[in-house]
């Protein structure tokens, strides 16, 4: 017969708890919930704050934010039926996540193209999961001020910046949120035990996982909390939290949470079908096995310096092509494996476990050992798990004044310098994220070898017309990495603006046969099909054409390129078909006055002279774009 009893927990309880807490007081009194809610209010003021210059900061381009907002016309429908049902089957962005799709249509629908909006949803998130992991923390261990203290590293913390101060993020803020409401629940399910409550849990972590898969270890941290601070096995005592829960076996934890991890594999079988299907997912041909796992100890230790001293935080850190030198991979294989021993040996503080353990495992996801993208690390991957090392700096920072009878306000005085500095770097920091160019300007100051970022740079500069400037960052990208697609195809564009059309179709040709991203492919077809129409080898451009519209449905350039065709072949209704999706999913002046000129061929002068007017309305510059387009039409 089960039956309740008050648990074992390594943490002082309820009553001593409070006592100790005490200590750090001031002499008026407070209630305990007043108390609480002056610690959210906190939370959420010093978020603010530190976050506040991301109001003024735009968009960043040629960084998802394009991919995720500006430029996708599924998102900038709104929230509509089609954007759900597209939300829901899209593997766009090489990754499943038709909740943070949704958000970002809402977003939309409230603020259009006005970038401080987005961003303040994203802080307002930020603030929120401060609050949440606060009063979390606190209701399962019966700490106020630990508890605040964590949530205060997690709010102020400079690596946390590229979670918020990067519109395109708002999958991990969003995630994380739910990923609390699921910890919360739990708390509710643990304490009062019934279908209801896990109910709640499932919900919330399909919610997080329909955000972003990232929290997919969720059941892994609960089983942790079983064990600290929950202590649903061991003796019978009393909670920190002076909770009764039912005495339950090892076995049971695990058997508990198998709906959990149901929806955790289902998670990941969903995610690494997208990320096959997007070209993500890269192969052993890419990065050895042998390779990942280096790079993942190193990863681990990068993380963990980044948390003790937070510089040179920057939007990517290219995954290395080698094998480190023997001695780094030693040095820091040896480095956890004596965190890890220290761990083992203070095993009678659980939150040292539980600490490292979420510190370790939820990074497991995106270490690397199965490659997505290019990056070896990335900042915001360590949004929830640096919560684990707050969480031991917390604890045993307290434990220890309490061993060498140090009052607790002597613990928060030495904290404030800290979390000070942290909030200055993090002002600091977000105010790197200012527009496109500071990004990856600065990202190429702080770190070496650094081709994605020479990439970034030359497409950004070539589109605005810094054409030579341009191809010397392609050629600087090709120098640090001679197979660097990206940086193949921005040649291949100057070489085709140069007039080059056979160099250009080469590198084009380059591109779309050895790229394993269906984006990269497609720009690369309509790229050839561009040059072969401008050779005038109509044929074959038409078939790069129609082979990338297979590929990226909504890719404006094949459609006017095959509007320009069946202009020229006397197929005005096929043209006017072609230029009107493509200017429904990306408007241009120049792609507008293809389309007038098409109507007027057609018959529809009145409709054809009202876009001119419209166009000469609004256009910045009429001149250049009416010369652009009739360039076009005349097959250069």
């Amino acid at each position: 017969m089960i039956q309740n009893y008050r648990v074992m927990s390594l943490s002082p309880p309820a009553s001593v708890a409070k006592n100790l807490e005490r200590q750090g007081d001031p002499p008026f009194s407070l209630s305990p919930e007043v108390r609480t809610l002056l610690g959210c209010l906190a939370l959420i003021l010093v978020v603010l704050a530190c976050y506040n210059p991301a109001a003024h900061n735009g968009f960043i381009k040629y960084l998802d934010d394009d991919l995720c907002i500006t430029e996708n016309s599924h998102v900038r429908a709104g929230l509509t039926w089609a954007t759900v049902r597209w939300a829901f089957t899209t593997y766009e962005m090489s990754n499943w996540f038709p909740l943070t799709w949704l958000s970002h249509a809402l977003d939309f629908q409230l603020f259009g193209l006005k970038p401080d909006g987005h961003h303040f949803v994203n802080v307002l998130l930020h603030a929120l999961n401060a609050v949440l992991l606060y009063l979390f923390l606190q209701r399962s261990t019966g700490f106020r001020w630990r508890s605040l203290a964590v949530a205060a590293f997690f709010s102020l913390h400079p690596i946390n910046v590229e979670s918020v101060a990067w519109a395109a993020e708002l999958k991990t803020v969003l995630s994380m949120l739910f990923f609390l409401l699921a910890l919360h629940a739990y708390l509710w399910y643990v304490r009062r035990p019934s279908f209801l409550g896990y109910a709640a849990v499932a919900f919330s972590f399909a919610l997080a996982l329909l955000s972003k898969p990232q929290v997919i270890t969720l059941p892994f941290l609960l089983i942790l909390w079983d064990y600290w601070p929950l202590g649903r096995i061991g003796i019978a005592r009393e909670s920190s939290a002076g909770q009764k829960h039912v005495h339950t076996s090892w076995s049971w934890l695990l058997l508990e949470k198998v709906p959990l991890f149901l929806l955790s594999a289902a998670s990941a079988l969903v995610t690494i079908k997208a990320q096959k299907v997007g070209g993500a997912l890269r192969s052993a041909a890419d990065y050895s096995f042998g390779l990942r796992l280096e790079t993942a100890l190193l990863s681990y230790v990068g993380y963990l310096g980044k948390a003790i001293w937070p510089s040179k935080l920057v939007p990517f850190y290219p995954h290395p092509t080698k094998l480190y030198p023997l001695w780094q991979v030693s040095a820091s294989l040896l480095l956890l494996i004596l965190i890890t021993a220290l761990v083992v040996h203070a095993h009678e503080k659980r939150y040292l476990t539980v600490g490292w353990l979420w510190f370790l495992g939820t990074f497991v996801p995106m270490i690397g050992l199965v490659q997505v993208g290019a990056q070896g690390m990335a900042d915001r991957y360590a949004y929830i798990p640096l919560i684990g090392l707050f969480l031991i700096v917390s604890w045993l920072s307290a434990d220890t004044a309490q061993t060498i009878h140090l009052r607790s306000r002597w613990i928060a005085i030495a904290a404030v310098p800290v979390l000070l500095v942290l909030g200055i770097l993090t002002y600091r920091q977000v105010g790197y994220w200012h527009d496109t160019e500071s990004v990856w300007r600065r990202t190429l100051a702080l770190t070496e070898g650094n081709y994605v970022a020479h990439d970034t740079m030359g497409i950004m500069l070539f589109d605005r017309g810094q054409t030579e400037e341009a191809a010397a960052e392609f050629r600087a990208s090709l120098r640090i990495r001679p197979d660097d697609l990206p940086a193949t195809e921005g040649l291949g564009t100057y070489e085709q603006g140069r007039g080059n059309l056979p160099g250009a179709i080469r590198l084009y040709e380059k591109v779309g046969t050895y790229a394993g991203n269906k984006n990269l492919r497609a720009a690369a077809y309509g790229n050839l099909g561009s040059a072969y129409r401008q050779l005038g080898e109509l044929g074959q451009a038409k078939q790069y054409f129609e082979a990338a519209l297979q590929l990226a449905p909504d890719q404006p350039l094949s459609m006017v390129g095959l509007g320009l065709i069946a202009q020229k072949n006397g197929d005005f209704p096929e043209a006017v078909r072609q230029y009107s999706h493509a200017m429904a999913v990306e408007p241009t002046d120049v792609g507008f006055l293809l389309l007038a000129n098409a109507l007027q061929q057609e018959g529809h002068a009145g409709e054809a002279n009202a876009i001119v007017e419209r166009v000469a309305r609004f256009s910045p510059n009429i001149a250049e774009a009416r010369k652009a387009a009739n360039a076009l039409l005349s097959g250069q």
